[in-house]
């Protein structure tokens, strides 16, 4: 299995798990976050691009692989990725290198997808 098609799995296969829980708090933090990224006042390719930026800054590899995913799906190109990536590096600094490193295997990865 790839990066891409490993996370994937992983991830829907906990998802559902946890749904299962029945939390209600869960629910509605899930929720949430599936709105947050819906069309509105700013299209899906910048909110992407900014849960992107933020999940660098906040050193979160599966958040990165996640946002990442959806900056495809959303017809993002590299470029556009990258130059949000190069500001992420920045804001965050430094210790974002070594996840910018993996962002960019991952972005390799869904290309071949």
């Amino acid at each position: 299995m790839s990066l891409v098609q490993d996370f994937n799995a992983y991830r829907s296969k906990m998802n559902e798990k946890i749904m299962a829980s029945d939390s209600l708090i869960i629910k509605r933090i899930f929720n949430l976050d599936t709105n947050a990224y819906a069309e509105g006042s700013l299209d899906i390719k910048t909110k992407e691009l900014i849960g992107l930026t933020c999940s660098l800054v906040l050193r979160c590899d599966d958040c990165i692989k996640y946002h990442l995913g959806k900056c495809k799906e959303a017809g993002l190109d590299a470029n556009q990725v990258q130059e949000a990536m190069g500001i992420a590096t920045l804001v965050g600094g430094t210790i974002v290198i070594p996840h910018l490193r993996r962002a960019f295997e991952y972005w390799e990865e869904l290309s071949h997808v």
